[in-house]
């Protein structure tokens, strides 16, 4: 009987989606897939650190291993990135790689710690408009970055990226039973080496490394001026990391009509980048390019693409860098163009949805692109344009204050009405709505339909108040909601500014 019931009262575990043979199948692919585009991507970024390949191509490893399991958002693809490399060029050209490894491990445990704080929630007031403009940047950063490649370059290449791009448009039409990236790399892969075609490859990029990552700590003076030296760093590795990851993340939530613990993702992108600094790698966080190739060129959906993406780069770098290395770019740099063009938000600037959309949301949208594009920095670009929005917001609501007044039958008070929200904007022009030689003795001020949110606005009331009582008048504040009544009960009287 005992048994029986606790069968019964025992929960049942949950059967890991991918180990359907139809999702595994894609996710192994998807993986594949994933870990070819990231060899080049991963070189590129290690030398715009100034450090050797191996590096960046570790980093990538231990990253998406790592954030496979300590993530929160499940087949989005961590990975050493162009923005991290950004922030750690001069410290690696000024003090060494060493030095590099330690603000790395450094800015994971602030990550850790801006997640414990709860850094993740901030999300929130991220507006569409911004979100709009980090995908549109993000995708035209990504063409930008193929342009190169198509520069200077034997006139082959041409006819192989052409050809690539109609196999990843056209095979899908036909079949999916294989990733047409994936197909699109393995037949120009062919053709090249069949044929004995001279073009870039992968190989080109840079030395891949022929011997797995081991653990170890940085060579370091271990001192308070070391701390100094690498704390800038370390912070700027956390806020730029958790921005792109976490900016990432919603994205690929809107894309697969799921949610995700945005909190776990950004622990799990510290975790990642310590073990990271440990392997002696670069760092890095959420790659919106490779996500996408996972998520919608792939259909990934699950952990496992993550992990196997991490996986298979090292085999194919460690163990088959001969067969990774004659790759010819045209196939990578095809697969990049589709993910570019699939990326960007084309309906955000169609002239129907501009003729609809007021002024301010595509005034943010266009600023988030600008910044990007001229920082390079995803961001700086959304930090520009959540303060752009909220000045816009700012603006627009500092107008919606309005302030009625009626005189009672006796002709002995004066009740003003004010409706609206009062802040450090709104209110400033509050204290003009009253007539304070005019008025009778009496004046009662109804806050049934305002709300006060700042001291601004408290300080604002004191003035009224001030005003009126320099005359000999007394002024009656009512109907304060609670929140309203807390902070004016808190703060009238105290503040300089309203006296």
């Amino acid at each position: 009987m005992s048994s029986v019931l606790s069968s019964t009262i025992r929960p049942r575990l949950s059967r890991p989606s991918w180990l359907n043979p139809k999702v595994f199948r894609t996710e192994v692919l998807a993986g594949l897939v994933v870990a070819l585009a990231l060899i080049p991507e991963a070189i590129s970024f290690s030398i715009l650190a100034g450090v050797d390949p191996r590096v960046g191509l570790f980093a990538s490893f231990t990253m998406a291993v790592t954030i496979a399991v300590c993530g929160g958002r499940p087949a989005m693809i961590s990975a050493a990135t162009g923005a991290i490399a950004l922030v750690v060029a001069p410290l690696a050209k000024e003090h060494g790689l060493d030095y590099l490894i330690a603000a790395v491990i450094l800015g994971g445990a602030i990550q850790v710690l801006l997640a414990v704080l709860g850094v993740a929630k901030l999300m929130q007031f991220v507006p569409r408009s911004v979100m709009v403009g980090f995908v549109n940047a993000l995708a035209i950063l990504i063409f930008a970055a193929q342009v190169p490649h198509l520069l200077g370059v034997p006139w082959l290449v041409y006819p192989l990226v052409a050809l690539a791009l109609a196999i990843i448009i056209g095979l899908p039409r036909l079949t999916r039973v294989a990733p047409a990236p994936l197909v699109a790399i393995i037949v120009l892969t062919v053709i090249t080496v069949v044929a004995s075609v001279t073009v870039p490859t992968v190989g080109d990029q840079g030395e891949l490394p022929d011997s797995l990552p081991s653990p170890g700590l940085p060579h370091i003076p271990w001192a308070v001026d070391t701390l100094t030296l690498i704390a800038p760093y370390a912070v700027g590795i956390a806020l730029v990391g958790l921005m792109e990851s976490l900016m990432t993340a919603k994205l690929v939530d809107d894309i697969t009509d799921t949610h995700s613990d945005k909190t776990r993702e950004s622990w799990g992108q510290g975790v990642a980048n310590i073990v990271t600094g440990f392997f002696g790698g670069m760092g890095g966080c959420a790659m919106i390019g490779q996500t996408m190739i996972n998520v919608k060129a792939s259909g990934a959906r699950t952990r496992l693409s993550t992990f196997l993406s991490g996986v298979f780069l090292l085999i194919l770098v460690v163990a088959l860098g001969d067969v990774v290395a004659v790759i010819p770019m045209a196939a990578l740099v095809a697969v990049m163009v589709i993910v570019s063009v699939s990326t960007f938000d084309w309906h955000s600037i169609a002239p129907a949805t501009l003729k609809r959309m007021p002024l301010g949301e595509t005034l943010v949208m266009l600023t988030t692109v600008a910044v990007t594009l001229a920082t390079h920095n995803l961001a700086l670009g959304v930090v520009a344009g959540v303060l752009t929005a909220m000045v816009i917001f700012a603006r627009r609501v500092a107008h919606l204050v309005q302030v009625t007044s009626v005189l009672d039958p006796d002709g002995g008070t004066r009740i003003y009405s004010v409706r609206g929200e009062l802040f450090f904007a709104s209110s400033n022009d509050l204290v003009y709505q009253f007539d304070y030689a005019g008025d009778p003795d009496k004046v009662v001020i109804d806050m049934t339909h305002a709300h006060v949110w700042d001291a601004s606005s408290v300080a604002a009331l004191d003035a009224i108040t001030t005003k009126y009582a320099a005359r000999g008048k007394s002024v009656e504040i009512i109907e304060l909601n609670k929140p309203s009544a807390a902070i004016h009960g808190t703060l009238a009287g105290t503040l300089r500014g309203g006296h």
